[in-house]
């Protein structure tokens, strides 16, 4: 079976409306009830956990009775678990829908198989209906779904020669003025950003993301510190727009941690010890390497202990592009597949 045009419409509606809930730890669903004849007789999406999900949302707007034989376009598979709320297949069919039309399947092992359910019932259904826009919006979510915990982007940033810092400590500004705004732009895409209680003593950081005037950007990432020492009282990250947060604990922790709290991008910013740690503990999906053309010398490396003590042991990454701002240079790169060893 494939979708009609209508329902196509109305997708492309359902997608509109998923984004005007929250990104967080529950996804961004939409949904469109369809009558028979195509007429939109109500509409949905999930504003939040603990809420009713999108289909729920839509079916609420009805009269008993009013959905039965309507279609359900929903961007997301309906679920089929009970949490904070019941099914979403089980809604749909005690309501008498009789087709069902969504984007792209759950990967959620607990709240998967809404669709084979909904078959069973005798309901029509049919998928992948403006699935890459679907997925587009969904691409951080199910990025965390695959991985089981966030995404984890490591920057920083370097001489030619591999160096973060002169031999007295001072980093600031090794790159120049377009590489350091490339870095302003990722952080707002980002909903979290990392460095040690080392980087936040010794170079004060505010951990915001600004625009190139200066000013603020409208999205912020979450301040996050690693480290057990305390944080000065007047210390900048301290007049952050969002509260800081801090972890003394093993990293894999501290990610579970962030992920319960609907982060899904984390921009880990450094300073070496904690770039390297994360390095060390596999949970690297992405290298930002900035690279100055400056010469430093002296001990004060970019990286340090990944784990590797032998060449054959070293770490591959598979460069993705290669940049130029001003006059640095970005790497990008990301672990390589054994394919690609």
């Amino acid at each position: 079976m494939t979708a009609t045009t209508a329902e196509r419409d109305a997708m492309r509606r359902a997608l509109e409306l998923a984004t005007r809930g929250p990104r967080g730890v529950n996804p961004q669903v939409g949904a469109v009830l369809l009558s028979p004849d195509g007429t939109v007789l109500a509409e949905g999406w999930h504003r939040g956990a603990g809420t009713p999900h999108a289909e729920v949302a839509a079916l609420m707007q009805l009269a008993p009775g009013a959905a039965h034989g309507a279609t359900a376009v929903v961007t997301l598979e309906p679920c089929n678990h009970t949490g904070r709320t019941g099914p979403c297949s089980e809604a749909l069919i005690a309501a008498g829908v009789a087709r069902v039309v969504y984007a792209i399947p759950d990967p959620n092992a607990v709240s998967s198989g809404g669709a084979e359910r909904l078959r069973t019932a005798g309901v029509d259904v049919v998928s992948g209906v403006l699935a890459d826009e679907a997925t587009a919006l969904l691409d951080s979510w199910l990025t965390v779904q695959r991985l089981g915990r966030p995404h984890v982007t490591v920057k920083w940033a370097q001489s030619l020669d591999g160096r973060a810092a002169a031999d007295d400590g001072t980093s600031q500004w090794i790159t120049g003025p377009a590489a350091r705004a490339d870095v302003h732009r990722r952080r707002a895409a980002s909903d979290a950003i990392v460095v040690g209680t080392g980087t936040v003593i010794a170079d004060d950081p505010s951990l915001t993301a600004r625009e190139d005037d200066g000013s603020l950007s409208p999205q912020q990432p979450v301040p996050v510190v690693l480290g057990a020492r305390g944080i000065p009282a007047d210390a900048a990250v301290r007049r952050h727009p969002l509260p800081l947060v801090q972890y003394a604990g093993d990293l894999h922790a501290a990610l579970d941690d962030l992920r319960a709290k609907g982060v899904h991008r984390v921009f880990v910013e450094g300073g070496p010890a904690v770039a390297s740690s994360f390095v060390r503990e596999g949970l690297v999906d992405e290298y930002l390497v900035y690279v100055a053309p400056v010469l430093l010398g002296g001990d004060r490396l970019a990286v340090r202990d990944v784990g590797v003590s032998t060449i054959t042991g070293a770490l591959r990454l598979t460069p993705e592009r290669i940049e130029r701002l001003g006059d640095d240079l970005l790497i990008v790169a990301s672990p390589a597949t054994e394919g690609d060893r």
